[in-house]
């Protein structure tokens, strides 16, 4: 499919939507109201300090929601607000928040069923208004909807189709795109969609992998089984890895994504030398600004002296996981959760450990003195932030 021209017919066309529907100003007080929070705003005016009793909170310096994740949720509000009386579908969570996807539900905005681990878009009529969420939709679900003829709003994050503009690129030449990501991903499902041949890596390590096969050779088949599902259809590594281009999830870790990069320079520069590299790798920086802002702010506060790190957003959140890896690496006790609702009762807290199912712990906050690390991902409110940071105090003052 040309991708190219299919998305521009899609911008030409009437029932497409890329922008809001003239509700800003409401619509920014009704957000303002539910998810931010004047305890929050006291703690960045105070050096992002608060100091309560013999607990010290220390706020990163950049957390919470960013830029595309304000203009995906507002956008939705706006949508419910212009079409009140219309059947709306999302086809995927807006954001990776749960209290965010629930207030959309209570608005009545429907999400498309899953069944047997496939979408279900038979639901959807040409009269229905379809919101394509933050991450993105793939092309041949932006294709369906197309023809099905419905309203299409397009939240999809600006970095998100910058990644998408990058794979096109790739494939105009002839090149496969590496993506870094996970190849589940509904953004990374977008983003592959988008390429003729792929080649989805998680991490350096599988990097490595592929560059080992690049350089050396080895066993295709033992290659196509170690990355079964994360690869185009037909994919040969001993042809589709001769001309390679690199994108990313946008919510990855920035320094691996950067690392992952660099990698395969070198590669292609070992194998082919100086002055046919640009024959045999493309690379553009598609790294997401406030995913770089939010780790390096997390960087950051990791050097403090910090009893322990909470880290607050959604479980399914790919930005949130990284976030914590940054503390966890440091040796810092680290406490990933939803939401407040997961302190408590007692001197308990429900969370998911790094690759692990949600658990509880006992005993998590220590007696005396304590200083507490917190941050939250790009699709936290404030509001939840500020729930979460409510419940430590008033649990630490209990057990005084």
């Amino acid at each position: 499919m040309d991708t190219k021209a299919f998305k521009r017919s899609l911008h030409e066309s009437k029932n497409y939507h890329r922008r809001g529907f003239g509700h800003q100003a409401e619509i920014t007080n009704l957000l303002n109201t539910e998810y931010q929070s004047n305890l929050i705003q006291e703690i960045r005016n105070n050096n992002y300090r608060l100091q309560k009793g013999n607990v010290t909170i220390r706020l990163a310096e950049a957390f919470g929601f960013c830029w595309g994740v304000e203009r995906a949720v507002a956008m939705a509000y706006e949508t419910r607000k212009h079409f009140p009386n219309e059947r709306i579908w999302i086809t995927n969570e807006v954001i990776h928040n749960p209290s965010v996807n629930q207030r959309l539900r209570d608005m009545n905005v429907q999400f498309i069923p899953v069944e047997n681990g496939e979408k279900n878009f038979s639901v959807v009529d040409s009269a229905d208004v379809v919101i394509l969420p933050a991450f993105g939709a793939s092309v041949s679900e932006m294709q369906l909807l197309n023809d099905k003829g419905c309203t299409i709003v397009d939240t999809t994050c600006p970095w998100v189709s910058k990644v998408w503009n990058s794979v096109e690129k790739h494939k105009k030449r002839n090149y496969t795109s590496i993506i870094h990501g996970k190849y589940k991903h509904e953004e990374t499902v977008a983003t592959s969609s988008f390429a003729d041949k792929y080649l989805v890596v998680l991490n350096l390590e599988q990097g490595n992998y592929v560059a080992n096969y690049i350089l050396n050779g080895g066993s295709r088949e033992e290659f196509l089984a170690k990355f079964a599902q994360a690869y185009s259809p037909g994919f040969d590594p001993d042809k589709d890895l001769e001309r390679i281009g690199i994108a990313n999830q946008t919510t990855m870790l920035k320094s691996e994504t950067e690392q992952i990069g660099k990698l395969f320079e070198r590669t292609m520069l070992k194998k082919y030398g100086p002055t046919a590299l640009n024959e045999h790798y493309l690379s553009f920086n598609t790294i997401c600004d406030a995913t770089q802002e939010r780790q390096d702010a997390m960087l950051n506060l990791v050097e403090e002296d910090l009893d322990l790190m909470v880290v607050i957003g959604g479980f399914n959140s790919s930005n949130t996981t990284h976030l914590q890896e940054i503390a966890i690496e440091r040796g810092i006790p680290s406490y990933h959760i939803d939401s407040g609702d997961r302190i408590g009762p007692g001197n308990k807290i429900e969370h998911k450990p790094l690759g692990k199912d949600i658990e509880v712990q006992e005993n998590w906050l220590p007696d005396g003195e304590i200083t507490i690390g917190v941050t939250s991902g790009a699709s936290t409110p404030d509001r939840i932030v500020e729930e979460a940071i409510a419940k430590i105090l008033a649990l630490k003052m209990a057990l005084v």
